[in-house]
């Protein structure tokens, strides 16, 4: 009797919030999914028009604006990566300084992506920012109307969020340099092995899976990049920096149709799981060879 309730205490004890799990992001999935094959507009309607929506959504041109700049938000991010492992080495080593470069990169995580927005959009601002102070100081010929031009606006966008994100990144690459064990390093060392090779060859091998997680958290984020696009430029100008979460949201709120943006948002999950599924399955592998 005193397994029994053992075993059944603790699952009533989370049934409630595995419930509101089921129940509120799930089902809002599941019926965001199902509103895309219907006619809603304003409100939700049950008017089932198949793939219509897909079929507009594909037509649209700024659904592939939105595509084609998510690609390069997604390239450009991935500097995020690349920069918070290189900061991440340089602390692992207690090389002189590194204690402000972890204060540095780690200070954009204590501020909201819409902060960030606003303080890069700031920066890129003719009159005030970056390019007034240089023509204060005579060198007039510097430029920065990043924010200004379709073509350099989401070098901007991507710039700040590399600037937020790599804080992040390199604390989780810190994690994973901890986890190796230390009899790896000082054989390393005893054998004389360049440090770039030791990192390429040893290290970058045995922190796979902590860059599978910061890769799905990097993709997690690029396909979720809303705020930082209202901060910085509202999609403009005309629709140079619209990203898919910032074209669903104005598919509702501008045209308020809301089977519209639900197509829209169900094929951003469908490149989520692109990116889940394969690491899922990677991770499933390496517990079951455990």
């Amino acid at each position: 009797m005193r397994l029994t309730q053992s075993y059944i205490a603790p699952r009533l004890a989370v049934a409630p919030a595995m419930l509101v799990t089921l129940v509120a992001f799930v089902g809002s999935i599941g019926f965001t999914v199902f509103l895309s094959f219907t006619d809603s507009r304003r409100t939700p309607s049950y008017g089932f028009v198949g793939l219509r929506q897909y079929e507009r959504l594909f037509a649209d041109p700024n659904w592939w604006v939105a595509i084609k700049n998510m690609a390069t938000f997604a390239a450009g991010s991935l500097s995020s990566l690349v920069f918070g492992f290189i900061l991440a080495a340089i602390i692992a080593k207690d090389i002189r300084g590194s204690s402000v470069f972890r204060t540095i990169f780690l200070y954009p995580l204590s501020i909201s992506l819409i902060v960030t927005g606003i303080a890069w959009r700031w920066l890129f601002a003719p009159e005030l920012g970056l390019e007034s102070f240089f023509h204060s100081i005579g060198l007039t010929w510097v430029n920065f109307h990043w924010l200004n031009s379709p073509d350099t606006v989401m070098a901007g966008v991507t710039l700040a969020a590399v600037w937020q994100n790599t804080g992040f990144f390199m604390a989780l690459m810190i994690s994973g340099l901890k986890g190796i064990n230390p009899e790896i390093w000082r054989a390393g060392k005893l054998d004389g092995v360049p440090f770039w090779r030791f990192y390429i060859e040893i290290i970058i091998p045995m922190m796979k899976f902590t860059f599978i997680s910061c890769a799905i958290l990097m993709t997690i984020g690029v396909v979720r990049a809303y705020d930082i696009v209202v901060a910085m430029t509202r999609g403009g100008p005309g629709n140079s920096s619209y990203l898919p979460a910032f074209f669903t949201v104005s598919a509702y709120w501008d045209r308020l149709n809301l089977g519209y943006g639900s197509a829209a948002a169900t094929l951003m999950l469908a490149t989520t799981l692109v990116v889940f599924l394969p690491a899922i399955i990677i991770r499933a592998k390496r517990g079951g060879d455990a």
